[in-house]
């Protein structure tokens, strides 16, 4: 029962999936620049607080780009059935 619902499922269309995939790659590609300009904002207003501000800048940055990772894993499963 669950391959024939697999089965049904998985029938996208390559080019809509990378499309899927372009338009989910805008929101980690704002998100980062939003988080940096606020690092160099802070820095520029706190130069004393350059190392929080960075540690904490990067850190944000990994968790906003694992969403574009994951657009990149489900591009390539849906483009390879």
């Amino acid at each position: 029962m669950t391959e024939a619902v697999l089965a049904q499922t998985a029938n996208i269309n390559p080019g809509l999936a990378a499309i899927g995939y372009g338009l989910g790659a805008i929101g980690p590609g704002i998100g980062v620049g939003l988080i940096f300009a606020a690092v160099i904002n802070g820095t520029a207003r706190q130069p004393e607080a350059r190392g929080k501000l960075q540690t904490l800048g990067y850190s944000t940055f990994v968790l906003s780009e694992v969403l574009a990772l994951i657009g990149v894993v489900v591009y390539f499963i849906a483009s390879n059935r």
